[in-house]
């Protein structure tokens, strides 16, 4: 059994004082389909903190220690502004913002003159909010949040400076406000704290299979080595008087078309809020969407939440991807990048032939057919634009994810004449295919 420590240093401040700690136990084993398979090794990275560590078989538990660290200002009526975790920073940071109710909150970043860097405004409902935030230039910057006329600023140093990668705000999500938490110190450098956002990736015979998660509690993990079957135990998915069928991609379980959910609109309204799943279609033609899909705004995609991995129009027990579940999946299914890579984390056409391989045998312009070994199909159904023009069909697939980038948010497109896949950030007001992943 292996047991991992942090030895980083964090500045402790009049709102925070010791706790009670405790240790996880993080179990793994590995199935393909049904059958037991023996894992070789399993890579462990910490998302939120950063770090990560290697068990090898046949050790296949991580055990974390941790020493709490309680918050004393925790009342739900109460908008707090939280020093970021870790501190200083090294590359990334965590930034967490309590808000009592639902409204506009606005983040600017400033150099330590008051010169703006970044600026970013978002709508957060009530509860405790996270945010990845990379400074880029500069060894000092203010961090500023301003909610209801009310503002607070925190002091943000990193020991080494970006200057070479831009400043980044970027939602995680949201959840109840918890203690936060760091670990003591050992040989063995791993950060951790119960609820951050853990990468786990096993291998096995040539093949890897990866799994999020945000443990709080010991916990059992079992990557499933098998792709293109249905998902075991779950063939086939009813939802609003359709089937789908459902396709395992390694350790995750998707619906194998594009979701079709709701009442056909003139694709010259836009998408409202008023208790109805709508959708367009392509040549305003039923027809079309049971080839293809329904079209959604992000924000009728969403249902009009904020929250990353939001259910969204998805049926229950399903979530419409995020961000990390997207590079995922192009993890697994590309050739040369792997689960965890930091290509995935670029923008624009990014992989080898991610693309081609999620891209459908058939269909698409200039003889530019995918291979699709994995079963995922994607069609070319293009998209709408701007309230009654549909565009690139035939020519690309376009599909939302959860997570919102500024006013933003991002999607995944795949080209015909591109065997890599694209990661950019869309308007919410264009109109895309839904693909579900399994909660």
């Amino acid at each position: 059994m292996k047991t991992a420590f942090i030895s980083t240093a964090i500045f402790l401040f009049t709102l925070m004082t010791y706790g009670q700690g405790g240790a996880l136990d993080l179990t793994f084993t590995a199935r393909n389909n049904t059958a037991y398979i023996q894992l070789d090794s399993i890579n462990v990275t910490n998302r939120t903190l950063g770090g990560d560590t290697v068990l090898y078989w046949n050790d296949t538990v991580l055990s974390v220690c941790y020493v709490a660290l309680s918050e004393i200002s925790q009342k739900s009526d109460h908008f707090q502004l939280f020093q970021n975790l870790p501190d200083p920073v090294t590359g990334q940071t965590i930034i967490s913002i309590q808000v009592p109710e639902r409204d506009k909150m606005v983040m600017t970043v400033t150099d330590i003159l008051g010169r703006p860097i970044l600026h970013t405004e978002m709508v957060l409902e009530a509860g405790m909010h996270s945010f990845r935030f990379i400074p880029g230039e500069g060894n000092l910057c203010l961090f500023h949040a301003r909610w209801r006329g009310k503002s607070s600023s925190i002091k943000i140093l990193q020991t080494a400076s970006n200057a070479n990668r831009s400043g980044l705000i970027e939602y995680i999500g949201n959840g109840g406000a918890s203690p936060r938490f760091k670990s003591t110190a050992s040989a063995t450098y791993f950060a951790f704290s119960p609820g951050d956002e853990l990468l786990f990736t096993g291998y096995a015979n040539g093949s890897q299979s990866g799994i999020r998660d945000n443990p709080d509690a010991s916990k059992l993990y079992i990557f499933q080595f098998a792709s293109n079957i249905p998902c075991p135990g779950m063939p086939t998915v009813d939802y609003e008087d359709q089937v789908y069928n459902t396709l395992q991609v390694y350790s995750q379980c998707w619906l194998k078309e594009n979701l079709n959910v709701g009442i056909l609109i003139n694709p010259g309204q836009q998408q409202t809020n008023n208790g109805t799943i709508e959708k367009y279609c392509l040549e305003d033609s039923e027809d079309s969407c049971s080839k293809y899909g329904g079209l959604y705004q992000w924000d009728e995609a969403m249902q009009y939440t904020l929250q990353q991995g939001a259910q969204g129009i998805c049926p229950d027990g399903w979530h419409v991807p995020d961000d990390e579940d997207w590079k995922l999946l192009e993890g697994a299914v590309d050739s040369h990048f792997g689960i965890g890579d930091p290509e995935w984390d670029n923008i624009s056409y990014r992989g080898y032939d991610a693309g081609a391989n999620l891209k459908s045998t058939s269909g698409w312009y200039a003889n530019g057919n995918g291979t699709d070994p994995f079963g995922f199909s994607g069609l070319p159904c293009g998209y709408s634009y701007f309230y009654g023009y549909f565009w690139k069909t035939g020519r690309e697939a376009n599909w939302w994810t959860s997570t919102e980038i500024n006013d933003y948010a991002w999607n995944r497109l795949i080209s015909y004449n591109y065997t890599e896949i694209h990661r950019i950030n869309f308007d919410k007001v264009y109109g895309f295919n839904v693909r579900c992943l399994r909660n």
